[in-house]
């Protein structure tokens, strides 16, 4: 666990006022070191900067220009290489999600509703010939 990360999460909740009582201890001793009092300030700040009325801010000139260029010169993120799947379990591996998130939006399964436990499920056959089916 990374304490100093759990009592900025108690400093933070503290400022807005959204601390737990059995909490408030820890955050309050927290507070009587220079680093709480530090990351209390730059809370306060931070909620002061998003309730302030936006600025009319300009841009200098060229900027977007220069940003244009600068996201050109970036890296191309790298992408899995399109085509077939190698094996069986890559295609498999390749749809998992999808099935899992299908299984989800139907509230677990079909048979759920009609009172089947998993071992009335059906096996999947895993013989060779199976396999190559895929």
């Amino acid at each position: 666990m990374d304490t100093n990360k759990k009592i900025r999460e108690y400093i933070s909740a503290f400022a807005d006022g959204e601390l737990p009582d059995a909490d408030l201890e820890l955050a309050l001793a927290a507070l009587r070191d220079a680093d709480g009092r530090q990351t209390w300030d730059l809370y306060h700040r931070i909620g002061d900067a998003l309730r302030a009325e936006p600025l009319e801010a300009e841009l200098s000139p060229g900027f977007s220009l220069r940003l244009a260029d600068r996201l050109a010169a970036e890296p191309a993120p790298l992408r899995r290489a399109a085509g077939r799947p190698a094996t069986a379990a890559d295609a498999l591996a390749a749809i998992a999600p999808a099935v899992v998130a299908g299984a989800e939006s139907l509230g677990g399964s079909k048979m759920a509703g009609q009172g089947a436990t998993p071992r009335d499920a059906p096996v999947a056959d895993t013989s060779p010939a199976a396999v190559k089916r895929l």
